[in-house]
């Protein structure tokens, strides 16, 4: 449709050279009003048909806040360095680089839908938007003989949306089962360059989610729990240095020896904490909502009760998290 548009201005500029025999007053008239009739066209086409816009893309810094503090449950450090790393970035019309963000933390723990509540909030469309680009490893990139292959698509894909709208994210899912060294192929776009070959990726951001070094995460907590320490007292600097280690030095990470690290392109290691009883209760109770239902304590509770958690004795911290809740919970209603 924009294309549409700009075809129609460029036939008003033949139209308004081939009737040179009227007069230039009733020209200037006549082009004043065509023009005044295309440019509320063109912002009709606008309202109607999502475009790299204002109207389109807007950062809700307080949609994301209380999205992050009412829907995502049990982890305070994520909400805490996703609501900052985002604001900032968003708030500045200039950033040197594009926003890098790796989440990182076992299955079940929010990573998903953090990624899909920051999309939410800077997207009319959130997920859907045309200018969100979602890739999972293991549909996207399934076979190690075709990387070179792969390495050319995602240079291609990432430069062309960008290209398009600069205000682009890319979201990659399964970062553990990601090739080594594919993601090294984006380096130079996630790095401090102006433009590269007449494009800026400045503006874009990149969100990388992956399971590895969920076993650090996990140490820390049960650590803190073993202590007798409040799990609200665990900050970034206690996991940040030992995750990002784990995960460079983890064949598996996706992250392997990889350069992103490397050259410290990655703006922050986000830790999502494994979740305890309370938590997978709180998330029952939503989805419950969500459903339809009216939410059922007790519902949830037997729910909550019936999943795994670790240590075996103990029994703190849920094995599954909150992804099985949509399917477990249809089995207790």
């Amino acid at each position: 449709m924009r294309l549409a548009c700009w075809l129609v201005f460029a036939g008003c500029c033949s139209l308004t050279a081939g009737i040179e025999p009227i007069s230039t007053s009733i020209a200037v008239g006549m082009a004043a009003a065509l023009t005044g009739f295309l440019a509320s066209y063109q912002n009709v086409l606008y309202y109607f048909h999502e475009c790299c816009r204002p109207e389109w893309i807007s950062f809700n810094k307080t949609g994301l806040k209380y999205d992050l503090d009412t829907k995502l449950y049990g982890q305070h450090v994520a909400a805490q360095v996703i609501l900052k790393a985002v604001t900032g970035f968003m708030k500045n019309e200039n950033p040197k680089k594009p926003l890098v963000l790796s989440l990182h933390g076992w299955t079940g723990t929010g990573k998903n839908f953090v990624s899909q509540l920051i999309a939410e909030n800077i997207y009319e469309k959130g997920m859907s938007s045309s200018f969100v680009h979602l890739f999972t490893a293991t549909a996207h990139f399934p076979h190690e003989v075709h990387i070179n292959t792969y390495k050319n698509q995602l240079q291609d894909w990432v430069k062309g949306n960008v290209s398009i709208c600069p205000r682009s994210m890319f979201i990659f899912d399964e970062m553990d089962k990601m090739h080594p060294g594919l993601i090294d192929s984006i380096k130079p776009y996630l790095d401090f360059y102006e433009n590269l070959n007449g494009v800026s990726y400045r503006k874009a951001i990149f969100i990388f989610l992956s399971n590895a070094g969920g076993e650090n995460i996990v140490q820390v907590a049960l650590d803190f729990w073993r202590d007798g320490r409040e799990r609200e007292e665990i900050q970034l600097k206690d996991l940040e240095t030992a995750l990002t280690l784990s995960v460079f030095n983890n064949r598996n990470s996706g992250f392997w020896h990889t350069s992103l690290i490397d050259k410290n392109l990655v703006d922050f290691f986000v830790p999502f904490l494994p979740l305890e009883y309370k938590h997978i209760v709180q998330c029952g109770l939503s989805e419950m909502v969500s459903k339809g239902h009216v939410p059922e304590k007790e519902v949830v509770e037997m729910m909550a009760h019936d999943l795994n958690y670790f240590p075996k004795e103990e029994r703190v911290f849920s094995m599954q998290g909150c992804k099985v809740i949509p399917s477990r919970l249809d089995f207790y209603v």
